[in-house]
C-alpha cells in the first residue's frame, strides 16, 4: 500500500472519529464547538489529497 493511500486512510478515520465526537457532544456548546473545530481541521487537511498536483519549480 502507498504511503498516500495510508494518510489518506488515517485521515478519512480522523474525520470518522470527529464525526462521532460532534454527534456525542450535542447539547454541551464547548465540547460540540471544539469536535466542530476538529472536524473542520481534518477537512482542511484533507484538501491536499483531492488537488491536482502541479509541478512548483
Amino acid at each position: 500500500m502507498k504511503n498516500r493511500n495510508i494518510n489518506l486512510f488515517g485521515w478519512i478515520l480522523f474525520v470518522i472519529s470527529a464525526i462521532g465526537f460532534t454527534i456525542s457532544s450535542i447539547g454541551n456548546f464547548w465540547a460540540l464547538f471544539g469536535s466542530l473545530f476538529f472536524l473542520i481541521a481534518c477537512i482542511v487537511f484533507l484538501i491536499p489529497f483531492f488537488r491536482e498536483e502541479k509541478n512548483e519549480r
